[in-house]
């Protein structure tokens, strides 16, 4: 399967492919999670909002494959924009997960989901957050911090505080929607981009259009996707409980040509 990494910013070496967790029902998650170690991921990304970071733990320790070889992401709460709420929040995940740490944790969002795409950025409240990410980077309890969902503007008004930029900016970015000054701000700034919904939350397989790329490179259209998401110098968070899937979306020996990767940053929809 597909082994790629990528270094962050201070130097941990991350795997390039994740499973995706959002979605999949606590009482799933271990299986999921177990299965995809044993057939050779090493990057599993949760969030407290998920409400399966227990499962997530029950997962590594069912597995045949040693703690410190695998990297665990979680996320702060959305709704949590308050310094002594995120302390707690993070402790909380910890226990629930059962884990002595978390190898990446994010700010989920700089909105509650519920005033995603308003006006206020609460970007006080964000500094506030970073401050407690940056404590528990500090005493260990995390191996490195990072942001999901920011904007550049978002980003450069955490910066006005932060003693730590964010190692990581986990956005959507999928063939039809990519945000290319967004990535190219972040990478130009040593901040890794993590592609979540790589399969554009299953669009992807309704369009027609890219049925001639996958047909092109003998893959199937996730594969095709994924193997986009990677090629962008990002880390690829696909979901799936199938171990089949799984399998599948790791199988990614091939390399999208230069002239058909600028065909499909510009794809429309």
């Amino acid at each position: 399967m597909y082994q790629g990494t990528i270094r962050l910013s201070n130097g941990l070496v991350v795997p390039r492919l994740a499973l995706g967790t959002y979605l999949i029902p606590e009482e799933q998650t271990a299986e999921a999670v177990r299965n995809a170690i044993e057939l050779g991921y090493r990057h599993i990304d949760t969030a407290q909002a998920y409400e399966n970071e227990h499962g997530v733990g029950e997962g590594i320790r069912a597995s045949s494959v040693p703690r410190e070889n695998i990297f665990v992401t979680s996320k702060v709460l959305a709704e949590i924009k308050d310094y002594k709420q995120a302390v707690r929040s993070i402790d909380e995940s910890l226990r629930t997960a059962n884990l002595d740490r978390f190898d990446l944790m994010l700010i989920h969002c700089p909105q509650p989901w519920d005033e995603y795409g308003d006006e206020y950025r609460y970007f006080e409240e964000n500094r506030a957050v970073w401050k407690a990410l940056e404590e528990a980077y500090r005493d260990g309890k995390v191996r490195s911090i990072g942001v999901s969902n920011f904007s550049i503007e978002d980003l450069e008004s955490l910066a006005v505080t932060a003693n730590i930029r964010p190692m990581v900016n986990q956005i959507p970015v999928f063939i039809g929607y990519t945000d290319l000054e967004l990535i190219r701000y972040c990478q130009d700034r040593g901040i890794v981009v993590e592609a979540y919904s790589p399969l554009g939350h299953g669009d992807v397989f309704k369009n027609q259009a890219l049925l001639p790329y996958a047909e092109k490179y003998r893959v199937s259209v996730a594969q095709l996707c994924i193997r986009y998401t990677l090629q962008l110098n990002a880390i690829s968070l696909p979901k799936t409980t199938s171990p089949d899937r799984m399998r599948q979306n790791a199988s990614l020996d091939f390399v999208i040509s230069d002239e058909d990767m600028e065909k499909l940053k510009s794809f429309a929809w």
